[in-house]
């Protein structure tokens, strides 16, 4: 089937959609909703089947919906309407929750109902679930909905009915296991959840009401608070339970992150946005440490050991434990970036890691991102962005370097969630890759006009061949777990939830370090390797891609220095990117390569900081 997307932003939901439904053997395109772009005629242009939304901030217009069967992903349940509904349900409390497929017409989220499916709703915060148990449940909810709209017999449920025809409807999906709407709930309208709801009392709220307010929050619009005489957007929240002070006062600095206390404890809020002034330009997330610069008063630096207490709970970017042989190396940045201080913290952490005695190291985060590569905020705001690009991109390639010449151990990257770009080549360097079923994977560089480093043109053809590892350069379209098993990209695909993953990835690591053959693997492996230093080294690769690296870096005039200030102020792009075309991917050498990307088209940026959908 031709299948159009037709979304505010390529963000990660749309990018699974469109990957997923791909590995499924339909036609897919997409079409970004953008000012002054007319959406009928791009509909008429594409002639599709079937109209998915699966994240669109804009109305669908009469012309489009009343011709096509519309599809509109909402991440809520049966019966709940309105722009923040994932929000709400976090700030509320809510454990379990839901994704309804609805078909678009006259009102919001008032459509009939398509498929909808439950999820749960964990202690984490809502770009993660966005990323994971809400996503989970809308690709299944999208893939039933898909299947139905293919029968041409399904005929979907009315939301205007009697409550118990609506509940019948909610409880009809997935064979009746289960409502879609959590018991006790009613279907209800509610408004965008505004700062003035949002607000922390940092003298009355407790702890665990200032974690739910940020989470709520996270990564966008954030909190709005007033910090050192200037008002910023909190972004992300995680409690403490050892460090005390006066509400509000400002205890120690870790990771760049920052202490607050409240009234009965502390959180650490890892970034702050400063709020956007009368006809400035739009400002974007940093580190807080880094976001607040000279303002910040002397803090102590409150580091955690390579093995943290497990009695005094509290939050770290990087952490270690082990089990048995097995040791577990997990490390979460906000939004998957990884600046040159990460990096190099991260590379400290690997070497200490390497030096227990362990026979496999699992690499990776337990839930969310693997990894984005460099840390486009952190350039953006440096005094030479040139020269921080090169320092990050090294300080990434050194890491890489450690986890390929690590011959005494077998190394595993355990891709929990989404990975990009060098993001993806560091998960590629280790011996075995394992993802979870709900990642994707956007292996390649050049819609931010760049060659790419991390290795790739050494670790990336050896996984999938000359041939495909080319193709996936050019085409820049995000793969599923499916198929990056299916052409050699990763090893094994956790078919679970991100929740499970982590003791999943935990059992299956021990039981590899006892097995018989992994010792004269890891023999196996060094001699490898100092055959491949005989024949071509791996830093001979480094080099050449450092080089061209360097050539962009150092060139005011080069696109990536354009595409990045878009990508991290989130400008609208002038179009949808052309390679998101199936004609463009068929024709894939029309597709401009780095060298000659422009403008900020290539770019399906969101149109404005404040959806639930955004992330960082």
């Amino acid at each position: 089937m031709h299948i159009l997307l037709v979304a505010s932003a390529f963000n990660s939901l749309t990018q699974r959609a469109h990957a997923e439904l791909r590995d499924r053997g339909h036609t897919v395109a997409v079409e970004l909703a953008l000012p002054g772009r007319s959406l009928p005629e791009a509909v008429r242009r594409h002639a599709p089947q079937l109209i998915l939304a699966p994240m669109l901030k804009t109305v669908i217009p009469r012309e489009v919906w009343s011709a096509h069967t519309c599809l509109v992903v909402h991440p809520g349940p049966v019966g709940d309407r309105g722009p923040s509904s994932l929000d709400w349900a976090i700030h509320e409390g809510a454990d379990q929750w839901g994704v309804t497929v609805l078909q678009a017409d006259e009102e919001m989220d008032a459509g009939d109902v398509w498929a909808s499916v439950p999820c749960r709703l964990p202690p984490v915060s809502k770009s993660d679930l966005y990323r994971g148990e809400v996503a989970d449940a809308a690709l299944s909810a999208v893939m039933l909905a898909v299947e139905r709209f293919a029968t041409g017999t399904y005929v979907p449920r009315s939301q205007t009915g009697q409550s118990r025809q609506a509940n019948h409807a909610n409880r009809v999906d997935q064979g009746g296991q289960g409502a879609a709407r959590p018991e006790g709930t009613h279907p209800r309208i509610r408004p965008y959840l505004d700062q003035s709801v949002r607000r922390i009392d940092w003298a009355e709220d407790s702890t665990r009401t200032v974690v739910r307010k940020l989470r709520a929050a996270d990564s966008q619009p954030g909190v709005l608070d007033v910090l050192l005489g200037g008002e910023w957007y909190l972004h992300g929240g995680h409690p403490e339970s050892v460090l005390r002070g006066h509400p509000g006062e400002l205890l120690a600095t870790r990771a760049g992150a920052i202490c607050r206390a409240t009234k009965d404890g502390a959180v650490w809020i890892p970034e702050l946005r400063p709020r956007r002034g009368p006809g400035q330009p739009p400002t974007f997330k940093l580190p807080a440490v880094q976001a607040l610069g000279d303002r910040l008063p002397p803090l102590r630096e409150h580091t955690v050991p390579l093995f943290p207490d497990a009695r005094h709970p509290t939050w770290t970017d990087i952490r270690y434990r082990e089990e048995g042989s097995a040791g577990f190396l997990s490390f979460s940045f906000p939004g998957g970036a990884m600046s040159t201080a990460q990096c190099r913290r991260l590379l400290d952490a690997y070497r200490d890691a390497c030096t227990r005695p362990t026979s496999v190291l699992v690499l990776g985060g337990e839930r969310d991102f693997f990894s984005n590569g460099i840390h486009l905020n952190v350039i953006e705001a440096a005094d030479d962005p040139g020269a921080e690009s090169w320092a990050n991109i090294n300080a990434i390639d050194d890491l890489v370097e450690a986890v390929l010449t690590t011959t005494d151990r077998l190394v595993v990257s355990a891709v929990a969630g989404n990975a990009a770009a060098g993001g993806v080549m560091l998960a590629l360097a280790a011996d075995e890759v394992w993802c979870r079923s709900g990642a994707v994977l956007n292996p390649h560089y050049r819609l931010m006009g760049l060659y790419g480093s991390e290795y790739w043109t050494y670790t990336l053809p050896r996984r999938v061949g000359p041939a495909a590892a080319e193709r996936l350069m050019r085409e820049a379209l995000p793969v599923s777990s499916t198929s990056a098993r299916r052409m050699g990209l990763v090893d094994r695909v956790m078919e679970c939830g991100p929740q499970e993953f982590a003791a999943e990835v935990g059992g299956l690591a021990a039981r590899l370090a006892t097995l018989p053959g992994t010792a004269s693997r890891i023999t196996a492996k060094k001699r490898e390797l100092d055959r491949r230093e005989s024949v071509t080294p791996p830093a001979a690769f480094r080099e050449r891609e450092l080089a061209r690296m360097r050539r962009t870096f150092l060139d005011p005039d080069a696109p990536y220095h354009a595409l990045r200030r878009a990508f991290v102020r989130k400008e609208r792009p002038l179009c949808t990117p052309p390679h998101l075309s199936p004609a463009a991917v068929a024709q894939s050498g029309r597709i401009p390569s780095e060298a000659h990307v422009t403008g900020t088209a290539l770019h399906g940026v969101p149109p404005r900081p404040d959806g639930w959908y955004e992330e960082g």
